[in-house]
């Protein structure tokens, strides 16, 4: 299961918070897939790549209670959180960064904080999406909730798909697959 982090609605869908949501969205594009919602609080869509079959899920709870949702998803799907790719917006990596992982701790990171919560373990892959740190004297919580730059959206479209790509890479041929063709990749 790959789960994108953001904030549910129009207001939200081009700030920096809703990266997760956003590389979702270009898989599900990739492989003609439409989501539908579910009781859970989800919206979801079921793609195949790499002969696998997997589910892409957005919670449409706000980021920090992203828990709940996924944890639903995952339970009706029957996917193990060893099975889980958590994809979100990372503050630590200036803009066009992405680096995947598997465990560690939140960061910071409110809505890593729920779904560890939620599922008892942190045991679970990660694609942090850098998107920089906020200017000297604006704080955090406006920045993530802003669109990306003029400059940063004439990137935007070729770093969603390297992420899509790297996903892909995981399912097919691995973790450290994924994470070399990640980093080969960046500029």
């Amino acid at each position: 299961m790959i789960a994108g982090l953001g904030n549910p609605g129009p207001w939200f869908g081009g700030t920096r918070h809703n990266a997760g949501f956003m590389v979702v969205d270009r898989l599900a594009e990739r492989h003609g897939a439409k989501f539908k919602w579910l009781k859970a609080r989800c919206r979801v869509a079921e793609i195949e790549a790499g002969n696998r079959h997997f589910v892409l899920a957005k919670p449409q709870w706000f980021m920090n209670s992203s828990g709940s949702p996924i944890a639903a998803v995952m339970r009706r799907c029957g996917v193990p959180a060893g099975r889980l790719v958590v994809v979100h917006d990372e503050l630590d990596f200036r803009f066009g960064a992405a680096r995947m992982k598997r465990g560690g701790g939140s960061g910071g990171h409110n809505g890593l904080r729920s779904v560890s919560k939620v599922l008892g373990t942190s045991d679970y892959t990660r694609l942090r999406f850098g998107i920089g740190r906020p200017p000297k004297g604006e704080k955090v919580g406006s920045f993530v909730m802003k669109n990306f730059s003029t400059i940063e959206q004439t990137e935007l479209s070729a770093l969603l798909e390297r992420c899509a790509d790297t996903i892909e890479a995981l399912v097919t041929h691995g973790l450290d697959k994924a994470q070399t063709e990640l980093r080969s990749a960046e500029v």
